[in-house]
């Protein structure tokens, strides 16, 4: 809700209330040390993303890096297998091509992974011997050994299609992961293998692999199994498959080759971790907005909610969210409190709250709170299609959330979540605050491919982008215009970052009538060019996952590319991009400015659109000065033309 200076003395007229927002610090990535005694995490309190370590029995936290670690925080951290490193990653700038390194509680860093590409820690041998990171460095993403003590490095996997969340066994003995090797590019299955028949005998995958790698072929063909963790006794697998359209969560017994099913599939839930007895099993589980942990007794089979206000809880890589034999290690928010740091009692769900969200100059109360609605739709809005024409499709219930800024009659900005594999939860958002602290209500629709609905669901958006989807979104708008008369129907932007950006500049291309202004923020214009840009594991488990290939699929990639529609714009346009993005290059944005300017639109703030890129930044950021240069950005260009129409 805004504050009202009248009744709130801390609301003057000189208050900036975006810096102060942008300034809130964040913590990042929790995960707990092999011992248990510890916690690393970024935390961004002194103005830069550090690395903080936190004593779990003292609660005292010790900064441990100086500069060294990305200011932007959105790639995760582990510990060394004896405790006393903790590996990061780095980039340049935000192009996401990182490199691992180690820092130690004295500041001195080690290089670990340093290659061309995008190179991502997977696994960690507990034997401290290796490490396997995931790398695009001779193309697809597959995984490799790399031996810190001889610099060595072993190809470990060499499939077509990338190569996901290899995880390794208690002993070291042992790999699982992830990949598909059928022709139905839906699919999804797991691999067990040895580690050294991977590393002597040829990589898995490779026209010459003599390893021992098998499938185990979890679920049906075409359905997507999962990883998660390995018991502590080395003999299961947590492991998860949406056969049966929901996703369920079992554990897979290696011996026997069987699986045992947790849960009735009455709600979607997605495996986590085992806990420290291996007796029992953590999940996450998804109902409308919210996300809560589920604590399935292998004894028994029951499972039961864990004890936490509504909203969204989320764990740590699997393997590191374990305190001890009681404890796990967690964070919980709502929509109006920020994350806290908790260390969750198993045996009488207690919590003990180790970092404290911090709200700055705000308390929870200043948040607005999200109302979650659900409409009926066929993917066609009462709006008319000016770029392409559906027929109905199948009516389905959409959910949303509504933001309301307390603004009578409010603007309404509509905003698309990113992904499109994603969805908008009850948690708390940032950017959603900060367009409510600036008068804006928000609406979030999680359109028909959006997460935690189950398989079906998100195949609905499969050949499809620009189509149900961004009919789902239109409908939706029109929904919230009828339901709520306090919302203002001569002033509606949208405004949305990646497959969100996507869906902005699909919007005003498509349903112009609907929209007074728009911000397209590192978002996709032209499907072509973007297949063949963007970082390979991205094209293949992307684009041609929903997509197929533009030589299959000529026209779709023409026809569902906002740039073959550009002459369609009727409202302000912003278009926002990172200049070192690489999973959506940043000339899917100069493309689109260029067609424009040939047909005949005007730049400038008076114009017909606005140009600004990013510099120093990639596909989006948590560094609080780019994040206020992206809210001024916005708030401005917001504040000019929504306020204007």
């Amino acid at each position: 809700m805004v504050a009202d200076p009248e009744t709130d003395p801390d609301s003057e007229a000189d208050r900036d209330v975006l810096e102060e927002l942008a300034s809130l610090p964040t913590l990042a990535h929790p995960t707990v040390s092999p011992d248990g005694d510890r916690v690393a995490y970024y935390h961004d309190v002194t103005g830069r993303n550090e690395l903080h370590v936190l004593d779990v029995e003292t609660g005292e936290s010790e900064r441990w890096s100086a500069g060294e670690v990305p200011r932007n925080a959105r790639w995760f951290v582990r510990w060394d297998a004896d405790g006393e490193r903790v590996y990061f990653h780095d980039d340049a700038a935000g192009d996401e091509q990182n490199d691992v390194y180690a820092i130690d509680e004295a500041g001195q860093v080690d290089s670990i992974v340093e290659t061309d590409g995008q190179n991502v820690l997977q696994a960690v041998d507990p034997n401290g011997e290796f490490v396997v990171a995931g790398s695009t460095r001779d193309g697809q993403m597959n995984c490799y050994r790399h031996d810190p003590g001889d610099g060595s490095v072993t190809q470990l996997t060499d499939y077509d299609r990338a190569v996901w969340g290899a995880t390794m066994s208690p002993d070291g003995q042992r790999i699982a992961y992830t990949t598909n090797e059928t022709d139905d590019y839906d699919n999804l299955d797991v691999y067990v293998a040895s580690v050294d028949s991977l590393a002597m005998d040829g990589p898995a995958g490779s026209e010459d692999d003599r390893s021992d790698a098998r499938n185990l072929e979890i679920g049906e063909v075409g359905a997507e199994a999962g990883i998660a963790d390995w018991h502590p006794d080395g003999d299961r697998l947590l492991v998860s498959d949406n056969t049966e359209d929901l996703t369920r969560c079992g554990v897979y017994d290696l011996e026997a080759d069987s699986v045992r099913w947790l849960g009735d599939l009455s709600h979607e839930e997605q495996p986590e971790c085992f806990d420290a007895t291996g007796d029992r099993v953590v999940v996450t589980r998804t109902r409308d907005a919210t996300t809560t942990p589920v604590v399935y007794d292998l004894d028994t089979g029951d499972g039961r909610e864990l004890d936490l206000p509504e909203g969204v809880a989320s764990f740590g890589m699997a393997g590191e969210t374990v305190i001890d034999e009681d404890r796990l290690l967690l964070t919980h928010t709502t929509p109006t409190r920020r994350p806290d740091l908790l260390a969750y009692d198993l045996t009488d769900d207690t919590t003990e709250t180790l970092v404290a969200a911090d709200h700055g100059p705000f308390s929870p109360a200043d948040f607005a709170d999200a109302e979650y609605l659900t409409f009926d739709s066929d993917g066609v809005p009462a709006a008319p299609a000016e770029a392409v024409n559906h027929d109905p499709y199948e009516t389905l219930e959409i959910g949303a959330l509504l933001y309301d800024s307390g603004e009578r009659p409010s603007p309404l900005i509509v905003n698309p979540h990113g992904g499109p594999r994603g969805r908008d939860s009850k948690a708390f958002d940032l950017y959603t605050q900060v367009l409510v602290q600036q008068g804006f209500s928000v609406l979030q629709v999680n359109y028909r491919g959006s997460t935690g609905r189950g398989r079906e669901f998100v195949e609905a958006l499969y050949d499809d982008w620009g189509g149900a989807e961004q009919g789902d979104v239109a409908v939706g708008v029109e929904h919230v215009l009828e339901e709520y008369e306090w919302l203002d129907d001569d002033r509606i932007a949208v405004f949305g970052g990646s497959y969100g950006g996507y869906s902005a500049y699909w919007q005003l291309v498509q349903y112009p009538s609907l929209y007074d202004a728009g911000v397209a923020w590192i978002g996709l214009t032209d499907l072509e060019e973007m297949y063949e840009t963007t970082m390979p594991h991205f094209r293949t488990e992307l684009m041609e996952k929903y997509l197929g290939t533009p030589d299959e699929h000529p026209e779709l990639y023409t026809e569902r590319s906002p740039i073959t529609h550009a002459e369609n714009l009727a409202a302000p346009l912003f278009l926002v991009h990172g200049v070192n993005d690489r999973r959506v290059p940043v000339s899917q944005a100069r493309l689109f400015r260029d067609r424009l300017e040939e047909l005949g639109y005007v730049a400038g703030e008076d114009g017909d659109f606005e140009y600004e890129e990013l510099g120093e930044e990639g596909h989006a950021s948590s560094d609080i000065d780019q994040k206020k240069r992206m809210f001024r950005l916005l708030v401005d260009f917001l504040s000019r033309r929504v306020e204007a129409a």
